[in-house]
């Protein structure tokens, strides 16, 4: 059996709904982090790699981030963001520069390659989402979406603030 079958299994539905809900979301999950760690690695790119390409290009107004809070925002280590940022600034695709004002502090930004490579994970992810759930109803989507939120609320209050 495979995984996708084991959690379309009838036998999961006799568990409790949340459960089964459970179930289906870890499923979901461990498909969706192999289609990502296959495609990205078609790329070139690691999963890690591209959620700090991601951050960066999605999350950050001024367009650079501290090393530190990069740290923060993707729950690592200082040492773990500062060996993805220096195989990106390898890659061309990142540039550090020193702060204005903290002598300490170090900000990571886009470089144009990185921009666009940003821009082209975007487009291929947007259009995957289109694909995943052509056909749903627009009712159907927002009432998933709202639920997912509750629960990544929830998630977010097992583990804390980023440390």
């Amino acid at each position: 059996m495979s995984l996708d079958e084991f959690y379309r299994h009838d036998a999961l539905r006799s568990q409790s709904d949340a459960v089964a809900a459970l179930d289906r979301l870890w499923g979901v999950s461990i498909l969706l982090g192999e289609l990502m760690r296959v495609g990205l690695g078609e790329r070139g790119i690691t999963l890690a790699r591209a959620a700090v390409l991601s951050l960066l290009a999605r999350s950050v107004p001024s367009g650079a981030c501290s090393q530190r809070a990069l740290s923060r925002a993707l729950r690592v280590t200082p040492r773990n963001v500062t060996g993805l940022i220096d195989a990106l600034e390898r890659e061309g695709l990142v540039a550090r520069t020193p702060h204005p004002t903290d002598r300490r502090s170090t900000l990571v930004s886009l470089t144009e390659s990185g921009a666009r490579l940003a821009e082209t994970l975007q487009r291929e992810q947007d259009a995957f989402a289109e694909t995943l759930f052509a056909g749903a109803d627009p009712a159907e989507l927002q009432s998933v979406t709202r639920l997912l939120d509750r629960v990544l609320a929830r998630v977010q209050e097992r583990l804390g603030p980023p440390r």
